[in-house]
């Protein structure tokens, strides 16, 4: 029997515009995640999905409803320093320029993860750095040193690094090059299904999701709006939005022409 790793329920984040009142980003939003899954969030720019990520993670307040990860309440961390359960969430955040230390090493930021791993030994740096196809004798250089797509994989290799039990990827292959996108988002899969952690795969691209997730849910101004087996929700969408999704996946017909737009 599976367990249920996160349960969102009826979730709203809202904020406070000055002068224009409020506006509601997250608007009762129920998931759950099961232990060892791979859920996707899929939706257009805006809808919520990077606020309902920072959420889950402790990073914004919510208005009302609740999250509990491993049954116990998740609170807005604040000034404080993050509890250690809650370091069983990593994130891998869109711009890998800004999730790392300038000033460190990559091998030293990635040992700070080792340290918080109750099963440290079952890793090292110079493992995690070939698990995510570089050499382990790049762990003395400094993050400018490497490419975009090398700096997402080492933030990837620092969050496996902790040993979480729940992985967020907030839109990780938004700023790579076409090539490296498929490539990263199945790395993360990999390593996060065989450290057992489930993932929360964040992106508006629906056919990466389609190679990595177990379940897709989507997400419109603020509400998800379906949810199920990505086969199903791919080949047979129920919701309008979710089929105008797909119906706005490029098609690779090799006359360079975009669904939607028909010849002048």
């Amino acid at each position: 029997m599976t367990e249920t790793l996160l349960q969102l329920k009826d979730l709203t984040v809202k904020y406070r515009l000055p002068g224009k009142g409020t506006l509601t980003a997250v608007n009762e939003v129920s998931l759950n995640l099961e232990s060892s899954q791979v859920l996707g969030l899929v939706g257009e720019s805006g809808c919520g999905k990077s606020t309902l990520a920072r959420a889950i993670c402790g990073l914004e307040a919510i208005h009302s409803g609740s999250i509990l990860f491993e049954g116990a309440p998740v609170r807005r961390l604040g000034m404080r320093t993050r509890p250690r359960d809650l370091l069983r969430i990593q994130m891998v955040f869109q711009n890998p320029y800004a999730s790392l230390n300038p000033r460190r090493t990559v091998g030293a930021q990635i040992a700070d993860g080792l340290r918080i791993n109750p099963q440290s030994t079952s890793w090292s740096v110079a493992g995690l750095l070939e698990e995510v196809e570089l050499s382990s004798d790049v762990a003395n250089r400094f993050p400018h040193q490497f490419s975009g797509g090398q700096r997402q994989r080492i933030a990837i290799a620092r969050a496996i690094a902790t040993g979480p039990s729940l992985l967020i990827g907030d839109e990780p292959i938004a700023s790579l090059d076409a090539s490296l996108q498929a490539k990263v988002a199945g790395l993360m899969r990999r390593l996060a299904l065989e450290s057992g952690a489930s993932m929360l795969f964040i992106t508006h691209d629906l056919a990466v999701v389609r190679t990595i997730a177990d379940e897709v849910a989507v997400m419109n101004r603020g509400e998800i709006v379906e949810r199920g087996p990505v086969e199903r929700v791919w080949g047979q969408p129920e919701n309008p939005y979710t089929q105008r999704l797909l119906a706005a996946i490029p098609a690779v017909d090799g006359l360079g022409k975009l669904p939607g737009l028909v010849d002048a």
